[in-house]
């Protein structure tokens, strides 16, 4: 039977993951989950993968199940889509995927929207009940809210600004692997804003915690939404002033300063840590020709 001809909740979606977020449009929609409607499934952490591509329209008889934690996430090919969480006894014929593997390790994923799925089916669950008096929320009516009818407040998707830094000492940049994984992978020096901090001042005070460094000439350069589980990771360049390494030891495993080219494996360009090392490594290259052109 071709997908032509298949009724409308058996179908799935065969795009790819970049063709899938071409056709998608996100937003907002408080109208609830019907038959029919586009689903991304999600477990917790895990993403449930079907077997061609990774949406599925839903099925008239999981429509009950599943809409006390559907989220809407827009429209994509002119209909509905939701996010939505299932218990880890839906499987069957799904492939459960760690966020952290589809977005780091799985090619031609949909990673703009795993990431804000999973962000906001956390944040479904987690305010289910008002954190003021306790009583059960709604969706509000006109925007991306939970809605407390009772305190009359409403409650939105958290978001954690976070600062990530690398650090230019000549023709070197630092590296560090953390102690929280044991992947020999090394990325760089990041951490969450404080209150009444700027995004620089945090930036100079987690390098001095995690590696005992002085910073200098922080400057801005990109940002990337991180869903973990759910950060604004906001990208900086920095120069090396002084100071000798003295590695935190809860955070960092090892660091070093390592010349572009020649490190050890780092996290790939759908990574803001990725991207920013390239964009080091590349500034620092360019520096390299200039000087020997002269």
């Amino acid at each position: 039977m071709s997908q032509k001809n298949v009724p409308a909740y058996q179908r799935t979606c065969e795009q790819s993951g970049r063709e899938l977020e071409a056709n998608w449009v996100a937003g907002w929609d408080p109208q609830p989950l019907q038959t029919g409607d586009w689903v991304l499934r999600v477990s917790g952490d895990m993403v449930l993968k079907p077997a061609n591509g990774w949406l599925q329209a839903v099925a008239a008889d999981e429509v009950a199940s599943l809409s006390a934690s559907a989220v809407s996430l827009g429209q994509f090919q002119d209909q509905p889509l939701f996010v939505v969480n299932q218990t880890d006894g839906a499987l069957a014929g799904l492939e459960p995927l760690l966020l952290r593997d589809v977005i780091l390790h799985t090619d031609d994923a949909p990673v703009a929207l795993v990431s804000i799925a999973v962000q906001l089916a956390h944040w479904w669950r987690d305010h289910r009940f008002c954190g003021r008096c306790g009583t059960a929320t709604v969706i509000h009516a006109r925007e991306r809210a939970c809605w407390c009818q009772r305190c009359e407040i409403p409650w939105y998707p958290r978001v954690a600004p976070c600062v990530i830094v690398v650090i230019r000492r000549g023709e070197r940049m630092l590296l560090a692997r953390s102690s929280r994984t044991r992947r020999p992978m090394y990325s760089l020096i990041a951490g969450f804003v404080e209150p009444g901090e700027s995004l620089e001042q945090a930036v100079a005070r987690e390098v001095k915690e995690e590696t005992g460094l002085q910073v200098s000439n922080i400057r801005y350069r990109l940002s990337q939404p991180w869903p973990f589980p759910h950060q604004l990771m906001a990208g900086f360049f920095s120069d090396y002033e002084s100071g000798e390494l003295v590695l935190q030891q809860d955070e960092l495993a090892d660091a070093g300063w390592f010349v572009p080219n020649h490190t050890p494996p780092i996290p790939p360009l759908t990574t803001i840590s990725g991207q920013l090392i390239h964009d080091m490594s590349e500034e620092i290259l360019a520096d390299i020709a200039g000087r020997a052109n002269r």
